[in-house]
């Protein structure tokens, strides 16, 4: 590997924090091994899991004033073979990664290999080349249980299956708020009666709140039958998913997981 420029503190931090990320980062264990791989020292093992390797990369880069410990690491931390089940981990860490290390001119393949690439600028423009629709998405304000249920397929622009997995994640959501085992038109009908309601959006107590109680009901059933019916028994070359259509359906959901924020489980009375 040929000498690479140290990078700054705030990439070394920025990368060590998305590699040792609580949820979706690698472990305590994992991350000690990768150290030693590397032939690196573990300068504070018993610190939390981004201290710990952010202080054993800058050792190493004071020590021999070069980049190219980063990018071991990164190589041997994103090695594809480590990910064979777990493909949405790997598609997380390399997207994070790639916006992080766009500002230094690096980026991570599909294979996980670290190449150099033109250098960003700008924020938007780095999350703009880490994934365009998840860019456009979080710009807008997308409600965050959006990106629960379908990483892996926005990263891959594949907007066909994120709006499929987008909207069955509206109906998982329903589900663990209802205690309801049904789907689609059955679920949201039982969820949402006015005259034995499970869940309410507002209090229920006059025409104008019971009429919106309704009306709420009345997209969720429109979007399941409208969109995600379609689509989940549509081969995708039959049943095209532009971007702005996608935009335009992810949007809705935003607006029903915002709803569903405040909405209220009524206590069955005995």
């Amino acid at each position: 590997m040929s000498k690479i420029d140290p990078f700054s503190p705030q990439t070394l931090k920025a990368v060590c924090r998305v590699i040792a990320d609580t949820e979706l980062g690698l472990t305590s264990s994992e991350i000690g091994y990768l150290i030693q791989d590397c032939k690196l020292n573990d300068v504070s093992p018993t610190m939390t899991k981004w201290k710990r390797l952010f202080n054993t990369l800058v050792e190493a880069q004071n020590n021999y004033q070069v980049g190219n410990h980063l990018i071991m690491f990164i190589n041997r931390a994103m090695d594809p073979v480590s990910y064979a089940r777990n493909k949405d981990t790997f598609e997380w860490r390399r997207s994070e990664l790639n916006v992080v290390l766009s500002f230094s001119g690096y980026s991570v393949r599909e294979d996980g290999k670290t190449i150099r690439a033109q250098a960003e600028t700008t924020l938007k423009g780095a999350r703009a080349r880490a994934g365009a629709l998840r860019s456009t998405l979080e710009d807008r304000g997308a409600h965050i249980e959006i990106f629960n249920y379908c990483k892996a397929e926005l990263l891959e622009e594949n907007y066909f299956h994120a709006v499929l997995e987008g909207i069955k994640g509206v109906a998982q959501r329903i589900r663990d708020m209802a205690s309801l085992p049904t789907d689609g038109a059955a679920l949201v009908n039982t969820a949402f009666s006015v005259n034995k309601p499970i869940l309410a959006i507002n209090s229920l107590s006059t025409e104008t709140e019971i009429s919106e109680q309704k009306g709420f009901s009345n997209i969720l059933v429109g979007l399941f039958g409208a969109v995600r019916n379609p689509v989940a028994h549509s081969p995708k070359t039959t049943w095209p998913m532009t971007e702005q259509d996608a935009l335009d359906i992810f949007a809705l959901m935003s607006f029903v997981h915002r709803k569903l924020d405040n909405t209220n489980k009524i206590p069955v009375i005995s």
